[in-house]
């Protein structure tokens, strides 16, 4: 079992308040967010949907990349990205759209096979399964060509 730890310190009221996320790791470490990083567009921090884009193509590449694995095919490279939609609903929000878009060169394997694999990847993988009750979850999968000799 593994257990991963992330934290937040929140500080003020409202649209005004800051926010900094940290993780065990370090791989952020207070870096700030806020109501401007989520909905209007400042790149200055992040936000929650970022993250968990971030945190679902990371599980899934992995996933995809140990399938392929078992499969008997190697990967080369995998590029995912995972686009998160957030909308307004009532009074609240909901997240009702992720879509991932992944490439990946991998050698000796048919596209039928590729597509198999990144299917059950997809369906598989821990963050999937966390995020079942997001009404819509897609994958664009492309084999690139592998050109090494």
């Amino acid at each position: 079992m593994s257990e991963k730890i992330a934290s937040v310190h929140w500080e003020g009221s409202g649209k005004t308040a800051v926010g900094a996320i940290s993780t065990e790791t370090g791989a952020l470490k207070a870096y700030p967010y806020g109501f401007a990083s989520r909905f209007e567009d400042d790149r200055r921090g992040s936000n929650p949907e970022e993250l968990l884009g971030a945190a679902h193509a990371a599980c899934f590449t992995m996933a995809f990349s140990f399938a392929c694995e078992k499969a008997g095919v190697k990967t080369t490279d995998i590029d995912t990205k995972a686009s998160v939609s957030l909308t307004k609903q009532g009074e609240g929000f909901v997240i009702d759209r992720i879509a991932l878009i992944m490439e990946a060169t991998v050698a000796g394997i048919s596209e039928e096979q590729f597509q198999e694999i990144a299917a059950a990847a997809k369906r598989d993988c821990p963050l999937s399964k966390a995020l079942a009750s997001v009404p819509e979850i897609v994958l664009t999968a492309t084999l690139r060509l592998d050109t090494t000799p």
